[in-house]
């Protein structure tokens, strides 16, 4: 198929090259810095991002936030421009960003009213999935044109699901952000308190991967807090976008999210530091900031 790809960041560049190794046709947009790997691969590099939409049959987002997806789709040579063209067969627009749900079903409508279809299709996994093209993928939108993209999805991801119709796959991620957020701040907490009182937290999580407490997060960033390795798979900010997102939500619902609300103040004391282009596992250091201690 020919296909665009629109955000090759630190996730995006793998996912591209994982169609692009399938054989696929796929047109990139070289606005910005164009990553090196994907230079060297048969992507078609276009000057605007409306060339990109204008030659593929499904067009792939992965940028950073609400208002990238906006400019993108809606902007000066953006995606909108494109399908105003007309002609040919029914685009799809598949935004595998994490952003606003409210703001996808009207982005979605906008964009069926251009003559165009639209999945939301946000992931978990983090840069070690996206290279190795075990995403969690959490879909919103039509289930015949989710059917249509679902091939493509599946050379990126291992678990895909349409959760419903345009928004609910972004908010099935919103809630995703919640649990891994909340998770981190626990694992964190724990190794923290086991250090002070003087346990080796190597050994503690070592223990703890062995009962009930064991999780993902525990094998995983647990290891980093201990190591100190914070290279960001994820980083805070972004991290920190989401539960922001969670948090105007749960306003606009008319509910209370206390644990998330508290996570969201850690990772910004993290970022008062400076250290939100972290992982976000180093959520930690607020944690060892205020405990005035360590681990390791």
């Amino acid at each position: 198929m020919k296909l665009g790809f629109i955000g090759l960041g630190i996730m995006g560049a793998p996912m591209a090259l994982h169609l692009i190794n399938a054989g696929h046709t796929v047109y990139v947009s070289a606005a910005r810095r164009v990553p090196d790997a994907i230079k060297a691969s048969a992507a078609v590099p276009c000057a605007t991002v409306q060339e990109v939409a204008s030659h593929a049959e499904v067009v792939f987002l992965m940028v950073p936030d609400t208002p990238d997806v906006e400019a993108v789709l809606f902007g000066e040579n953006g995606v909108a421009a494109a399908l105003q063209a007309g002609g040919g067969e029914r685009k799809v627009i598949v935004d595998m960003s994490s952003i606003s749900p409210m703001a996808t079903k009207a982005f979605a409508q906008k964009i069926n009213a251009l003559g165009a279809d639209y999945i939301d299709a946000p992931v978990s996994g983090g840069e070690v999935g996206a290279k190795a093209a075990s995403l969690t993928i959490m879909c919103g939108g039509e289930p015949a044109v989710f059917e249509r993209v679902r091939p493509l999805l599946e050379k990126m991801g291992k678990n895909i699901t349409l959760v419903g119709g345009n928004g609910d796959g972004q908010t099935t991620k919103v809630a995703n952000q919640i649990i891994v957020a909340l998770n981190i701040a626990a694992v964190g907490e724990a190794l923290v308190f086991a250090s002070k009182a003087g346990a080796d937290p190597a050994k503690v999580r070592e223990a703890l991967m062995g009962g009930f407490a064991s999780s993902r997060i525990l094998e995983v960033h647990g290891e980093r807090m201990i190591k100190r390795t914070f290279a960001p798979g994820f980083r805070i900010a972004l991290h920190q976008k989401d539960l922001g997102l969670a948090l105007q939500g749960a306003r606009e619902l008319g509910l209370a999210l206390p644990q998330t609300a508290g996570a969201a103040q850690l990772m910004q004391v993290c970022a008062a530091h400076g250290d939100d282009q972290l992982d976000h596992s180093a959520l930690v250091k607020a944690l060892e900031l205020m405990a005035d201690h360590e681990i390791g």
